[in-house]
């Protein structure tokens, strides 16, 4: 049947035929009042109501950009610039940046110029050449092929293979994590617990809480450590308080003297000469003559809640097992759905501890030490030497120096303790700088240990080439010069161009990997590819001063919190004070403390904003190639480059995570 006909049937067609129409026809026939003309004022209504639609949209995106374009500018006016980026340590990678900036917004504008004027310089001879930004153009394309190409083919060809490679471990790491599920391999007790009714059948017990200025959160790790079941007559709980706040000072005393009064062995440190950071504060306490009477120590950061079992699902892994050291348990957090910069934080964390530290923990026995959470044996950590403040991680050097000394560690990904993820970008950022610059001190420092020591030569290679080269040094620097440097730099070299293997296929395969530990993640998938890459500046910044051993590599800046859970923790204290009756030694119960800290007119200090040199210098740049790569109709390198380069606008204007009204 034809489109658009119209079929009639009668049922006794007898005198009658059928008739087929066309559409038209049919339409002219049937509906003729369908043929009048649209009356000019119909006509009239109708441009006008396409105005108004096409007015609504243009107005919607000029109000969207008006938005958009205040905010950026409010934030830039309310700025400062970051410490760590002012005057004195802007340090020659954001020189370098910068020139890498300047040089790359000339040569688009030379291939802008290029582009519409049409020149198809195959076809050109050297005598035909007019004008001097032509011959220019061609002078450069000259050079560009003999000497500029060369070198970053090479170089590109290397940080691919340092890639492949990186990459490679990664994936060997997941399946060796997906074999422990398989295979449900897990630490187990040897023996038989402890006896409940005996109390001297428990081992001696000392429990550490390491502060400085930890004003939002002592109050909940206190308790959190006062509360662990264990007999109360073979555990003692160590405050060791760094903080320089007198006022501070004399809350946490109040704390512990109230928790003393209710029996808790507990005692309240502080140092007067303040020297060596947390390593300093460790050593001092380990110093004491009583602690010879302990057999283990279990350390907990400030903001860390262990639940009330910890002790009894960790110690008695020692049992039976006189090689043991350490046991490590796993971090869980209680801000991780609070912005976007804590949910890609979380992604990051689960695969550390589902896949990195299990794994090596179930197949090596050896794992870096991640500084808490975590229960050592005493004399592990004197045959080890006991605590240094030459780096940053004094936690990694002192799992590094037990682990040559013969010791081995397991990790509990079952036993989960509570804490807090930075909120801020400039938390997290100054988190990371010590994170990645540590190791690097370290490696110089361990470097003839690990080479003399006695242990195993695939033990000194697991250490020197993955935990240390690979994991350490390897992942930064591949990471920022690839992607950050290198692939800008191929829009303005196409005889360089990388493969889209490299900056999609294989990237987007690897954060799979990455997401698989926290599936509730999966939507975070492209943030999470863009958010490591534009961390990659910093982790590259960190691993150069720790392996140079320049002035940012000994910063220690104390993580901010911000104690979400100490306020209710204080409030259901009162509410088990009222119940059982007690009061406290100035007869002010939690809920009143709470109160008259909240009455206290502490003076408000304006929290300014930041600006992060090194990545708006780099976000400038990435858009950059991406506009000259689309002169070229590169579609995957041109959203790769805008996408990147906008990630790195964010973080540069500081817009991700904590906000700032």
């Amino acid at each position: 049947m034809a489109p658009n006909s119209v079929v009639v049937t009668i049922e006794k067609p007898n005198n009658i035929s059928l008739v087929e129409l066309n559409g038209s026809e049919s339409e002219s026939l049937l509906f003729p009042e369908k043929q009048k003309a649209v009356s000019p004022k119909q006509f009239t209504w109708f441009l006008f109501l396409k105005a108004q639609r096409a007015f609504s949209c243009l107005s919607w995106l000029a109000m969207a950009f008006k938005t958009t374009f205040v905010s950026a500018k409010k934030r830039i006016e309310l700025s400062d610039v970051n410490e760590e980026e002012g005057p004195r340590s802007r340090g020659r990678l954001y020189r370098f940046i910068k020139a890498f900036l300047f040089i790359s917004i000339a040569a688009l504008v030379i291939e802008v110029v290029a582009y519409f004027q049409k020149w198809n310089l195959n076809l050109i001879q050297p005598w035909e050449v007019q004008g001097l930004v032509q011959w220019s153009y061609m002078a450069w394309l000259s050079f560009r092929v003999d000497y500029i190409a060369p070198l970053v083919i090479t170089l590109s060809n290397f940080c691919v293979v340092l890639f492949l490679i990186q990459s490679l471990d990664r994936f060997i790491l997941c399946i060796g994590c997906f074999w422990i599920k398989y295979k449900n391999l897990k630490p187990k007790i040897d023996g038989a617990a402890y006896d409940v009714e005996d109390s001297a059948s428990f081992p001696m017990v000392l429990v550490q809480i390491p502060m400085c200025n930890e004003r939002e959160v002592y109050e909940t790790s206190i308790a959190a450590a006062c509360q662990l079941d264990w007999p109360k007559d073979r555990i003692l709980i160590q405050v060791l308080d760094d903080s320089d706040d007198g006022n501070l000072q004399l809350l946490i005393q109040d704390e512990v003297s109230d928790w003393r009064q209710k029996g808790v062995n507990i005692v309240y440190r502080h140092r007067l000469i303040r020297t060596g950071y947390k390593a300093g504060n460790l050593k001092s306490a380990m110093s004491c003559d009583y602690v010879k009477d302990y057999e283990f120590v279990a350390i907990f950061d400030a903001d860390f809640q262990p639940n009330s079992d910890f002790l009894k699902q960790t110690i008695p892994h020692f049992k039976g097992n006189p090689e043991l050291g350490l046991v490590q348990a796993r971090w869980s957090f209680v801000n991780k759905d609070e912005n976007l910069l804590t949910r890609l934080q979380n992604i990051n964390l689960c695969f550390h501890f589902e896949v990195e530290q299990q794994v090596n923990g179930v197949f090596l026995n050896f794992f870096g030490f991640n500084g808490t959470a975590g229960v050592w044996r005493i004399k592990a950590l004197e045959d080890s030497g006991g605590w240094l403040e030459r780096t940053t991680v004094e936690d990694m050097d002192i799992a590094v120096r037990a682990h040559l000394n013969g010791w081995k560690f397991i990790f509990l990904n079952d036993v989960k303790v509570l804490c807090e993820l930075p909120e801020s970008y400039e938390a997290y950022k100054k988190q990371q700088h010590r994170w990645h610059s540590g190791p690097m001190q370290l490696f110089r420092l361990c470097l003839p240990a690990i080479l003399t020591s006695k242990i195993s030569i695939l033990k000194k290679a697991n250490l020197i080439f993955l935990f240390f080269l690979l994991r350490k040094l390897i992942l930064p620097f591949y990471s920022f010069t690839l992607f950050c440097i290198i692939l800008p730099l191929t829009m303005f070299i196409p005889e360089s161009e990388l493969p889209i293997w490299v900056i999609c296929y294989v990237p987007i395969f690897m954060s799979l990997l990455n997401i698989l530990p926290s599936p509730k993640s999966f939507p975070f998938l492209v943030p999470y590819l863009l958010f490591e890459n534009t961390m990659s500046v910093t982790k590259f910044n960190a691993m150069v001063s720790g392996l140079f051993q320049l002035g940012s590599a000994y910063e220690w800046v104390v993580t901010k919190k911000t104690g979400r859970s100490s306020e209710s923790d204080l409030l259901a204290l009162a509410e088990r004070e009222e119940k059982m009756q007690l009061h406290r030694r100035n007869s002010e119960s939690g809920l009143e403390l709470l109160s008259k800290l909240k009455e206290e007119k502490i003076p408000v200090t304006r929290k300014r904003n930041r600006l992060y040199r090194k990545e708006l210098a780099l976000a400038f740049l990435l858009l950059t190639a991406a506009a000259r790569s689309l002169l070229s109709a590169h579609g995957v390198h041109f959203y790769f480059l805008l996408f990147q380069g906008l990630s790195f606008l964010v973080m540069g204007l500081d817009l991700i995570g904590e906000q700032v009204s």
